[in-house]
């Protein structure tokens, strides 16, 4: 048994599999997945688990270079969007069209779906390197 760090077994393999630029979404409840991107779904009712607290553990274990987020999060969401802002840091964030945003998650390694049962309060994280 793992005793630290990430122990859902299907997120932990995903990130210690990504290489740069490799992309990892993290999604709420409605966020539509391609049939061919791995699914990991960790929704179990509204808001459990939330999509920040998912985020804040998958960033424990995940070098991530840059994001990207729908741009319709800053009128319809601001609460997450603030919330992504300060949890990522000094990381880097493009906004897009959520329309673009559906595309760009079809080349996705995986989505990991949340029980967020909020608009917009998905991202797209590029994995970084190490060194």
């Amino acid at each position: 048994m793992k005793k630290t760090g990430i122990i859902n077994q299907p997120i932990s393999s995903i990130v210690s599999g990504l290489g740069h630029t490799d992309r990892l979404v993290i999604g709420d409840a409605g966020l539509p997945i391609p049939d061919d991107v791995t699914r990991i779904d960790l929704a179990l009712k509204e808001s459990v688990p939330s999509f920040l607290e998912t985020l804040e553990v998958i960033l424990s274990e995940m070098q991530v270079e840059s994001a990207i987020i729908a741009s319709e999060i800053i009128e319809k969401n601001p609460e997450i969007e603030k919330g992504i802002i300060e949890t990522l840091g000094d990381i880097s964030i493009e906004y897009v069209p959520h329309e673009n945003f559906k595309i760009e998650t079809k080349t996705a390694k995986a989505i990991i779906r949340t029980g967020e049962y909020s608009p917009y309060a998905n991202v797209i994280l590029l994995s970084g390197v190490v060194f």
